[in-house]
């Protein structure tokens, strides 16, 4: 096993850079970016808060910048809008971000920087990317955490105990609710939700923005545990109504199809109960497919799923960080997050396949090929 996981996290090192490389030549493909929303802002009403931004500018730029107009370009730009601004101003432009450069320059030092963990300041944050990482980060893995393992408890039994009786009037009904669950995004459960709970139409029961109230520092302990899942508690009931039903139905099956093999009958036949059949031979089986879920399900509602719950809850979170990164083209904080964001998901993986191992010893890592 020692030398799979050596294996695996050598081939960390190429798939990284493959991930990184295939999207900078996607951003650098795609139209507008940085400059073009700065050239956008020049000519608009947002001039002077776009010439302040202009950081090693001269005052000359500055100026320029705050005019809107200066020396008429001869030639057409290759950016669009640009007609009527200093070509020295869009030079100055350019530098601040990094676009005086040829593109493969660009993408090799942003590497080398990744490796010594300098991820660059955000555009138009003007703060550092891991800075606004680590402060979005508490929301994000607050919604991720708690609602993985909420999804977790409940889709397991649910499905084993569906798979046990399965066909019974219990298996319809709570096939019912897992059909409901999943037609219904969780969104529009998140604003139901709202409605009936968060001072919409009829109850006020639950806060509607942020992790913690005001004064959170100057409570008690148990008092802001309570407060902490008090503003969750809406959030993450929308994410797990609208992320169990998919596991449930992936345990169901999986517990289905262990048991019409040859070896649960043996086991049967041998006289072991029906509860040692279950968990002592069926289970480590069928759990194979769900443990290998994991890792995505963590990541996808740390960093996609929770976006809209974030913006209806106005929790500031990753999701709403990234979303908001890419509207403005805000490209350190797009590569630096998905540098990290990837990094964790393939180890992640890779911790995946080992658990595999822990459930199930009759694997071995050393036989497979990566």
């Amino acid at each position: 096993m020692t030398a799979y996981i050596l294996r695996r996290l050598l081939l960390i090192i190429p798939t990284l850079f493959g991930i990184m490389l295939l999207n900078f030549l996607i951003i650098q493909a795609a139209p507008g970016g940085p400059v073009e929303k700065m050239i956008l802002q020049l000519t608009t009403a947002d001039a002077s808060q776009a010439a302040s931004r202009i950081s090693g500018a001269t005052s000359d730029f500055a100026a320029a910048a705050n005019q809107q107009t200066a020396k008429p370009q001869p030639t057409d730009s290759v950016y669009r809008g640009a007609r009527g601004l200093d070509p020295e101003l869009i030079e100055a432009i350019k530098k601040m971000y990094g676009f005086d450069r040829p593109a493969h320059e660009r993408f090799f030092k942003m590497i080398s920087d990744y490796l010594r963990l300098d991820f660059g300041t955000s555009f138009f944050r003007d703060k550092p990317v891991i800075d606004l990482i680590i402060e979005k980060f508490p929301v994000s893995i607050s919604l991720g955490l708690w609602t993985t393992l909420l999804i977790y408890l409940i889709s397991i039994p649910l499905g084993i105990k569906k798979a046990v009786r399965d066909g019974s009037r219990f298996d319809a009904w709570t096939s019912a609710a897992v059909i409901i669950g999943h037609a219904i995004p969780g969104f529009l459960f998140a604003i139901l939700l709202i409605i009936l709970f968060a001072g919409g139409s009829y109850w006020q029961w639950f806060p509607l923005r942020g992790l913690t109230s005001d004064g959170f520092e100057s409570m008690s302990w148990t008092q802001q545990v309570l407060d902490y899942f008090w503003h969750l508690a809406l959030p993450i009931t929308a994410m797990v109504i609208s992320g169990f039903a998919g596991l449930t139905l992936l345990t169901k099956n999986s517990f289905i199809e262990e048991l019409s093999k040859q070896y649960v009958m043996t086991a049967r036949a041998k006289g072991l109960t029906e509860k040692r059949v279950l968990y002592g031979h069926i289970f480590r089986n069928a759990m194979l497919i769900i443990i290998s879920g994991i890792p995505g399900a963590l990541l996808g509602i740390l960093f996609t799923s929770s976006l809209l719950i974030e913006v209806i809850f106005s929790l500031d979170g990753l999701g709403l960080l990234g979303f908001e990164a890419a509207l403005n083209r805000d490209y350190p904080i797009m590569f630096g997050a998905l540098f990290i964001f990837t990094l964790i998901g393939l180890v992640f993986k890779l911790i995946g396949d080992i658990t595999y191992m822990l459930i199930d010893p009759r694997i071995d890592f050393d036989q497979r090929s990566v």
